[in-house]
């Protein structure tokens, strides 16, 4: 059973920083993308950035510049660096990871519990 496991959402004031984690563990043989996703109330669930496991990396538009993505593949780990927060990057933030369980199996989808972002003064 693989499973996702975020941590490092809280509350911060506009202008502030974050560093989320997302660590999976279980029966992994490889992990091919690792992503963050957001949603936000009555808003679709929405893309923030990937990361390949070459290192190749994708942001949304409303976060280039300000967010930075990056993976420890011994650790099976990803983060997600966000500094200059915003009110509007408010939302629960979910860890996506393209896993392949056994040698045997095809990649498969998993999807972390969520961790609470919110972004006020």
């Amino acid at each position: 059973q693989v499973q996702l496991v975020e941590s490092g959402g809280g509350l911060v004031q506009p202008g502030g920083s974050l560093r989320l984690s997302c660590a999976a563990s279980g029966s992994i043989f490889s992990i091919n993308v690792m992503a963050w996703y957001r949603q936000a109330p009555g808003k679709q669930r929405e893309l923030v950035a990937l990361i390949t496991s070459g290192g190749n990396t994708n942001y949304a538009d409303s976060v280039k510049g300000r967010f930075t993505i990056s993976r420890d593949n011994a650790k099976n780990t990803v983060y997600l660096q966000m500094n200059s927060l915003k009110p509007e990057d408010t939302a629960v933030y979910y860890c996506n990871a393209y896993i392949r369980p056994e040698p045997g199996l095809g990649y498969r989808d998993y999807w972390g519990q969520g961790t609470q972002v919110t972004v006020s003064s």
